[in-house]
């Protein structure tokens, strides 16, 4: 199998659904002739014409409205959002209309959408490039929410989203779309061809919603995690000398709350992370599933590790971030307790 960056590996899960399904077309801001700001859709225009990849106006809640309306009427459509943090001029119609249709109708009408974009800091984007909305589509009863942290995941995930006959929000964390990230940022960039999640199979393959994946296996804590801050946690653990059980959610919304109560029944501790800030995060939902669900198994109370409740600081980037530090000292909290 092939290494490939997450870029890759979105581009190809995208360019097989082409492929596979006429109903499938791409749109949004650049997405057509210069192939995406982070060139995700690049060469999808050229190969599978003006029709299937297209440019959209600058207008969030346009591209999202027209989307929504093809998807009534039996399209398939995928649109990027630039980056996350413009996704809001759309959250109108992502709640009112695009979560609710197949309630409201009783089931005669779905919206099998997706709607991708870039997420997350790391880039030195600054408050308007590096949020982590998540949540705010969590909170939403009728979507799913998918974040990948690895290319082999990324295209299988990509490929079921865009096949459910629901609607799903799927968050691509900017950092990683070009290797792995501890957190240490003042280190060398890893490439993904160094990693074994870099191999992806070609053509068509899915890995399923819904269903997290045991990345360390370990008996001490279990560890919660998504997106870049699945690698900020095994960096953490390393250093830390913790053997932690490290949960890659993979999907937030439907949540695989069976795999994590069976972590946590047996390591009776519980470590969540995430890069959104603390208040309302979804790491507050996490902890209250853990509580309810493990409550006469947990030995230490559960940590949880989070940016700040600010905008996201360009100057202070790395305060802000989540790093292995906070990470590991919230792990060695939780086993000393």
């Amino acid at each position: 199998m092939p290494a490939m960056t997450m870029i890759q590996a979105l581009n190809s899960a995208l360019d097989a659904m082409l492929e596979r399904d006429p109903d499938v077309l791409i749109f949004g801001e650049d997405v057509g002739y210069f192939g995406g700001v982070f060139r995700v859709t690049d060469g999808l225009q050229k190969k599978h014409g003006v029709t299937r990849c297209f440019d959209a106006p600058i207008g969030e809640a346009g591209i999202i409205a027209a989307a929504i309306g093809m998807s009534v009427y039996g399209l398939r459509p995928v649109v990027e959002i630039q980056f996350a943090d413009y996704i809001y001029p759309g959250y109108d119609q992502i709640v009112s209309e695009m979560a609710r249709i197949r309630y409201r109708s009783a089931g005669d009408f779905f919206v099998p959408m997706t709607i991708r974009t870039p997420y997350g800091g790391g880039i030195f984007g600054g408050q308007t490039h590096s949020q982590s909305p998540e949540a705010l589509f969590t909170h939403v009863a009728g979507l799913t929410t998918v974040i990948p942290s690895n290319p082999h995941d990324a295209k299988g995930l990509l490929i079921s989203a865009i096949e459910s006959d629901d609607p799903v929000i799927f968050l691509e964390p900017k950092r990683i779309y070009n290797g792995p990230f501890d957190g240490h940022h003042e280190k060398p960039v890893e490439p993904w061809s160094k990693h074994p999640m870099s191999e992806v199979p070609e053509g068509h393959y899915t890995v399923p919603l819904g269903k997290a994946a045991i990345v360390r296996e370990g008996a001490d804590v279990t560890v919660l995690v998504y997106g870049t801050m699945v690698h900020v946690a095994l960096a953490a653990a390393k250093e830390a000398n913790v053997d932690a059980e490290i949960i890659d959610l993979r999907t937030l919304v439907p949540v695989d709350i069976e795999t994590i109560v069976t972590s946590v029944e047996k390591t009776g501790r519980c470590v969540i992370a995430h890069e959104a800030t603390l208040t309302s995060g979804f790491g507050a939902e996490l902890c209250a599933l853990v509580q309810e669900h493990c409550f006469y198994h947990l030995e230490a109370p559960i940590e949880r590790v989070a940016g700040w409740d600010t905008p996201y600081p360009h100057v202070f980037e790395w305060n802000y971030f989540p790093g292995p530090k906070r990470v590991s000292d919230a792990m060695r909290r939780a086993v000393e307790a």
